[in-house]
């Protein structure tokens, strides 16, 4: 399933909004980040997942610069038993396109 930059942001303003995973790597987390999002990088979600227990019944969509590594990421996830996962189409990248151009682009 996946979620463009325009869906995401009139649903974080509902009471329902989901989660938001940032798999990229800390300096590009540092660089640029949705607001309220967590940061656990792709090369360390198998060995880490456990510290997403608390958002295991929780809509969560996961992001990164493009795209990529987020739709990896969401395979990884489901082997550990998360199943309301969403992708970001095109990433913080298209956020920054589409939503807030305030968030710098890389």
């Amino acid at each position: 399933m996946t979620i463009t930059p325009a869906e995401l942001a009139a649903w974080l303003k509902e009471p329902t909004a989901p989660a938001l995973l940032d798999v990229r790597e800390p300096g590009e987390h540092g660089f640029c980040a949705l607001p309220g999002s967590r940061l656990l990088p792709l090369g360390e979600l198998a060995e880490r997942a456990d510290e997403l227990a608390d958002w295991r019944d929780r809509e969560i969509v996961v992001y990164c610069h493009h795209g990529v590594r987020s739709a990896h990421a969401i395979g990884i996830l489901r082997h550990f038993g998360f199943t309301r996962l969403i992708n970001l189409t095109g990433g913080i990248d298209r956020w920054s396109l589409e939503v807030d151009p305030q968030v710098p682009r890389y």
